[in-house]
């Protein structure tokens, strides 16, 4: 059994969550649950393994063997049933980095880039800042529930000649997990169109009860080769500080001129610490995970019941998958700067704000609820107050 109720002092650590309120112009007491890593400690098993690397005390160009690609690809096999070979991996320095690398290896300035809004900011930016088009195909809300439009979605590719489609799944912000027909039926399109698919999976281990994810390379061997899956670590162990990813490339031509884009950076091994944290989340994590996902559930349920008994203005996109939850702030009719006083002058919170993810999260917030329910169980109180003050 693994203590995910274990309050730990996060300050003073250099942490980007804890230690940059003020340099983000937040109050010092601010509750954060904005940015995406855990409040928990990643398993025993990884930091005995860091512990005997740092023992060793020679920290020199490292090149991982094979047992780590083994490792890799049994976790994926065995969680998703992801069959791959071992030159199909790229290791990287994280999902973003790697994105970027994607987009200016397989377009040229002025192509079009597709994404599905409100989606991860990231992929905004590194399109707009590498001077590729971006190109929106906003999901459909209705009532909480999100979906995907088809017909835009296609029209979108054939109006901009769009080359390159961002698949964020599962869904980061909206908690999203796309079932197979749904992503079938993109991949098709996709293929159609002539347009290769980078499918960012990073948030593939957290899934909530009576759903399924299924790998986009799964959907069969003419979308394996039409596609590149993105994979990490970092956020299923809280890793991200160690930067190591690991890309699935089937297709030979597609991987070599990903793999050629990043020996343009100079930046092709990854760091020691990050490797050997990387190989022993995979050998020793499962039933941390399993544990992990369990106590997520449960912060899940205690948010869903709280807000329905206590703050009904606030509306939950009920997730399907990640720990990020989706909430809906548009009932209190308060405007954005209204919301900022709210939620963080009033209630002392950091949230993400939605209008970062897309005109269409304009009026939600972005809640990391990897956390100990001691957390979520004040934050929630603190907003109750600040909204029945209001």
């Amino acid at each position: 059994m693994y203590n995910f109720n274990k309050i730990i002092d996060r300050k003073n650590t250099d942490s980007l969550k804890y230690d940059c309120a003020k340099k983000y112009g937040f109050p010092p007491d601010v509750i954060p649950l904005w940015v995406a890593d855990m409040d928990f400690q990643t398993p025993p098993q990884v930091v005995k393994a860091l512990k005997k690397c740092a023992r060793h005390a020679i920290f020199g160009y490292s090149e991982p063997d094979d047992a780590y690609y083994a490792t890799v690809q049994n976790w994926f096999l065995k969680r998703f049933a992801f069959k791959s070979q071992r030159e199909w991996i790229v290791k990287t320095a994280g999902i973003v980095f790697s994105l970027a690398a994607s987009i200016k290896a397989f377009t040229k300035p002025g192509d079009a880039v597709l994404i599905q809004t409100p989606v991860y900011h990231p992929f905004h930016s590194l399109i707009t800042m590498n001077k590729r088009k971006l190109v929106k195909n906003s999901l459909i809300n209705s009532n909480g529930a999100y979906s995907i439009d088809f017909d835009d979605f296609e029209k979108k590719i054939v109006e901009n000649k769009v080359k390159l489609f961002l698949l964020c799944s599962p869904h980061n912000p909206v908690g999203r997990v796309w079932t197979k027909q749904e992503l079938k039926k993109m991949a098709d399109i996709c293929l159609k169109r002539g347009v290769l698919v980078m499918s960012d999976e990073i948030h593939c281990d957290f899934i909530y009860k009576g759903f399924k994810h299924t790998v986009f390379a799964n959907l069969g061997e003419k979308h394996l080769k039409n596609c590149a899956i993105f994979t990490a670590p970092s956020k299923t162990f809280n890793l991200a500080g160690l930067q190591a990813s690991n890309v699935f490339i089937a297709d030979e031509i597609l991987r070599n001129k990903f793999k050629t884009e990043l020996e343009k950076t100079g930046y092709e091994q990854l760091n020691v610490m990050g490797l050997t944290a990387c190989r022993a989340a995979y050998k020793y994590g499962h039933s941390w995970v399993r544990e992990l996902n369990a106590y997520l559930e449960k912060n899940l349920d205690y948010i869903k019941k709280y807000l329905k008994a206590n703050i009904p203005q606030i509306k939950l996109t009920d997730p399907q998958g990640t720990y990020l939850i989706w909430l809906d702030f548009n009932a209190l009719g308060l405007g954005q700067n209204g919301l900022r006083r709210l939620t963080v002058d009033k209630a002392g919170l950091w949230l993400s704000n939605g209008k970062i993810f897309g005109a269409e999260g304009r009026g939600f917030f972005r809640m990391n609820i990897a956390c100990p329910l001691r957390t979520i169980k004040t934050a929630l109180e603190r907003l109750k107050t600040a909204i029945d003050a209001k």
